[in-house]
């Protein structure tokens, strides 16, 4: 017989009230389907699981109408809810990182005797401060002409391509019918108007039948993906053909090829601790891999963008356009920014990149998987 567990057992471990669950129950949210003898309420692990749903969602402050409309989707079952809370759950994380060093900073220039304005003492905790920096993606994340054009030719002549992983829309071929996937609400949001439809879903989970799409493609998202394998594979059960551009950091001496993380920002090392080595994951769909070169005067500022720029990096909006340097921690952005503030000015990096001066292109470990 099925274990089940008494309504006080549940309250107690879910941190919820007793009245809560009655509530619960009484709108049909989540019903218990049992009584004990005595008639209480008794939940087998099915409602503890739907109950653990709706608990994730309502301290996320969703709405119960809006939950009840998520835990309700046919379409959707546990594990496409765990990756959906973790998305958001990576949100809410990014907005507090971002809090912290707003914090950080002021607290900074308080130290020096600086005070901020009343504006922006308000954005510390106010809506503005995620969208001045949610907003800084779509202004200095554009589609770079010229690697577009190498994905876009890898895509062959797929006339159905699915997006995964899309952001706010860079890339996405204009003259094909794209059918994006992002499972950030931030992200979702910012995708501009007449932008293809958009389906709130992770990689590891995608709600598509088999060969759905002539081709699928993952731009610059690999590395967030909870199970990349996986998820590499899902695109290859659902699409004929898969276009993925990525970055490899298996080879030795990878660390020393690009300037910012030799000399300024060794910790980014440790954020690619662990993660599969780009020939597991061509291995994973049978993929040739392609190098991409980065122009020196790349649109798209994504970390490796402003290799001839470093100026660049000392921008504010650059730099929260791109997730390295929140996860690096407030720490080390500050040291890395610190030392990148001098060194260009005194010629130190000049010294310490003299090969890089005359490129036009360079070659950083950006590849294009196709299978």
């Amino acid at each position: 017989m099925e274990e089940h567990l008494t309504v006080g057992r549940v309250a107690e471990l879910a941190d919820v009230s007793v009245r809560t669950l009655h509530h619960y129950d009484e709108i049909g949210l989540v019903q218990p389907s049992a009584r004990t003898s005595a008639g209480y309420r008794a939940y087998a692990a099915a409602d503890v699981e739907r109950l653990r749903e709706v608990l994730g969602y309502r301290r996320l402050g969703f709405g119960l109408r809006e939950i009840a409309d998520l835990v309700d989707d046919p379409t959707t079952d546990a594990v496409a809810h765990l990756h959906r809370l973790r998305g958001l759950l990576v949100d809410q994380r990014d907005r507090a990182a971002a809090m912290v060093n707003a914090i950080d900073r002021e607290l900074e220039a308080r130290a020096m005797g600086i005070t901020t304005k009343p504006e922006e003492q308000l954005k510390v905790f106010g809506a503005q401060l995620y969208e001045a920096i949610g907003s800084a993606y779509p202004a200095t994340r554009r589609t770079e002409p010229r690697i577009a054009a190498k994905v876009w030719e890898a895509l062959g002549d797929a006339r159905t391509v699915l997006n995964v992983g899309a952001g706010t829309g860079s890339y996405e071929p204009p003259d094909r019918d794209v059918t994006a996937v992002e499972p950030s609400a931030v992200m979702r949001a910012q995708r501009p108007a007449g932008a293809a439809p958009c389906v709130a879903a992770t990689a590891e989970s995608l709600p598509f039948d088999d060969q759905s799409f002539d081709a699928a493609m993952a731009f610059s998202t690999v590395h967030h993906w909870q199970d990349p394998i996986a998820g590499l594979r899902e695109l290859r059960r659902v699409a004929r053909r898969v276009v993925v551009f990525t970055h490899d950091a298996s080879e030795p001496g990878w660390r020393d090829r690009f300037w910012l993380t030799r000399d300024y920002l060794p910790e980014v090392a440790g954020l690619v601790a662990g993660r599969p080595s780009v020939d597991r994951l061509a291995d994973a769909i049978g993929a040739r891999m392609e190098p991409v070169l980065i122009p020196w005067d790349c649109a798209d500022g994504f970390f490796e963008a402003y290799w001839r720029r470093p100026e660049a990096y000392l921008e504010e909006h650059v730099r929260r356009a791109v997730s390295v340097w929140t996860r690096v921690g407030p720490q080390a952005e500050r040291r890395a920014v610190n030392r990148l503030r001098e060194d260009p000015s005194s010629g130190r990096w000049a010294e310490r990149n003299p090969d890089l001066v005359g490129l036009d292109a360079a070659e950083l470990g950006l590849r294009l998987l196709v299978a």
